[in-house]
């Protein structure tokens, strides 16, 4: 005898679409959780960058007496630049490597000579590779991948024959020493306190005396440590960002990119509500990363202060409030909101 057993029943094909948009639902509640998650992370790793930073400024102002300047120039020139007598110096950045344990970095760099000098340019313009080293510190884990070519300006400056075809491509920062702000933005955006000139941030200065390179001392900085910025996010340079989209490498535009350039440093000039137009307002976090405080956060930026500390510093910040933490010895009043 044989005993007969029910045949076994596999899925329909209605039973099979339902579980798939049933797991399709779930991964689509699952991924913004999952990318929120990668940003905290990506924002917590860009706030110790910022740290270290500060670390390596401190230290600097303990070992030399003073913090260094937003960068230096020579007087006179170094002799022997096919270039000319070039005085550009190096960025604050540059002078720090030492003290984030860059050392091979530094070894690789001739900090006695121009940064437009072909011994500081990479292979095969040039003989060092430093300028082109991407330094961990330096990058903002939330901005892309990237190099600076600067190229094109020194082809615009008449010296595109020295450099046969070739790109000049250097390393990046995301972050900018806070140089100061505009008169536009200070007369139409400001807290009515009147200023000297442009240069009120910590690193408004530049050096002229090489190799003593220092500047402003922490007890200097009047209105107070916590109450003055020191760096900033200025990231995704050399493409331009607008209000979060990408318009593209504008290297002319928007050159200064390169951790080793002190041009670097932001003076914030605002710009109006959709970002498009220079001093057309008074719109300072996240609207463009020309010049101005740009992080690849939502809602805000990194910010380091002159006492070591990072804060997140919303978008949603008072142009005065923002003016009063650039100034570092403006005498204004910083609310703790």
């Amino acid at each position: 005898m044989r005993s007969s057993s029910p045949a076994r029943r596999g899925f329909t094909l209605i039973e099979l679409l339902v579980v798939i948009a049933i797991i399709a639902i779930l991964i689509g509640l699952l991924l913004p959780a999952v990318q929120k998650v990668r940003e905290a992370a990506a924002r917590m790793s860009c706030s110790n960058n910022l740290k270290q930073i500060g670390l390596a400024m401190h230290n600097y102002e303990n070992t030399l007496g003073g913090l260094p300047p937003g960068g230096y120039d020579f007087n006179p020139a170094p002799t022997g630049n096919p270039y000319g007598a070039q005085t550009l110096g190096w960025s604050a950045f540059a002078m720090i490597l030492p003290f984030l344990e860059q050392d091979n970095v530094v070894k690789l760099a001739r900090p006695d000579r121009s940064v437009i000098d072909p011994i500081n340019f990479p292979p095969p313009l040039g003989t060092s590779p430093a300028g082109q080293t991407k330094i961990k510190i330096y990058l903002c884990p939330s901005a892309p991948d990237r190099v600076a070519d600067y190229g094109p300006y020194f082809t615009s400056q008449g010296l595109g024959s020295l450099l046969n075809g070739q790109p000049l491509n250097l390393g990046v920062t995301d972050y900018a020493p806070m140089r100061g702000a505009s008169g536009p933005f200070r007369t139409n955006c400001g807290s009515g306190v009147v200023y000297a000139n442009d240069e009120i941030g910590v690193f408004g200065n530049r050096g002229t005396i090489y190799p003593r390179v220092i500047d402003l001392k922490l007890t200097d900085i009047s209105d107070g440590t916590s109450n003055t910025l020191l760096v900033v996010e200025d990231a995704g340079r050399q493409n331009v960002y607008v209000r979060g989209r990408n318009t593209g490498p504008q290297p002319l535009l928007n050159l200064n990119a390169a951790w080793a350039d002190q041009n670097i440093r932001v003076k914030v000039h605002g710009f109006s509500a959709d970002g498009m137009t220079q001093e057309g307002g008074c719109c300072v976090i996240n609207c463009n990363n020309v010049d101005e405080i740009y992080g690849m956060h939502t809602a805000g930026t990194n910010a380091l202060r002159g006492d070591g500390s990072v804060q997140f510093m919303r978008d949603s910040i008072s142009p005065a409030t923002l003016l009063a933490l650039i100034s570092y010895s403006g005498g204004e009043v910083v609310s703790n909101d």
